[in-house]
């Protein structure tokens, strides 16, 4: 049984530690937020200009004012900060964020990847995608293992447009929690179910296996 983006979501919050400053991307990512371990001191970063983003709002909190980076409502913690994008890319630019967890179209073997751009369908910019695999030190990529058509998204090359070269250190899809090391993917956990030969036929770059293969608990 595959992982949904909430079970994704979940083991990527098992990745963050204590005292991190972590910034959260569009999509799957931002789940994240809901799933830090209670209690851990975190502190979320939404490029748009906000420290200290809380889970998303129920429906008595949404304020829609208060939104990310992808233009979702969220919350607030006690000791939040809001400023200006300039003043979120100097932090972004400046290294001060721990861990960075990104969505993907794309992911070579080597650690490449490609977020920003389908070329011959309307893109709204790259926004800060550039800019955070250029200076995070730690990226985690949330993922489909394969496209809606089945084909491979960890591959030996990425296809589509680059946005930062071999920048990418772990990833987490719903089929399985791959590090990327100098020789390729090397397979740490496997989705429930989900079996090793299952997973080598969705990886079309190289795939290493060592040893009994954990499923993921989340």
């Amino acid at each position: 049984m595959s992982l949904d983006k909430h079970g994704i979501a979940k083991r990527i919050a098992q990745e963050v530690q204590e005292g991190y400053y972590v910034n959260l991307g569009i999509g799957i990512p931002t789940l994240v937020a809901n799933y830090i371990p209670e209690g851990m001191n975190v502190v979320l970063q939404s490029e748009n200009g906000l420290l200290g983003m809380g889970p998303f709002p129920t429906e008595e909190e949404v304020d829609p004012d208060l939104i990310n980076a992808g233009k979702q409502t969220v919350t607030t913690l006690p000791g939040s900060a809001l400023f200006s994008s300039a003043e979120s890319f100097a932090m972004i630019r400046g290294e001060h964020v721990h861990l960075t967890i990104l969505g993907a179209m794309e992911v070579s073997e080597r650690g490449d990847i490609a977020n920003w751009k389908i070329p011959g369908k309307m893109v709204k910019g790259m926004g800060g995608a550039m800019d955070l695999v250029a200076s995070a030190k730690n990226i985690i990529v949330a993922m489909q293992h394969t496209s809606k058509d089945g084909q491979s998204k960890l591959l030996k090359n990425c296809s589509l447009p680059i946005t930062g070269l071999q920048c990418v250190k772990k990833i987490v899809t719903d089929l399985a929690v791959l590090e990327v090391t100098a020789e390729g993917f090397r397979l740490l956990e496997r989705a429930p179910g989900v079996t090793v030969e299952q997973i080598q036929a969705a990886t079309e770059g190289k795939l290493i296996v060592e040893g009994e293969i954990p499923e993921i608990t989340v």
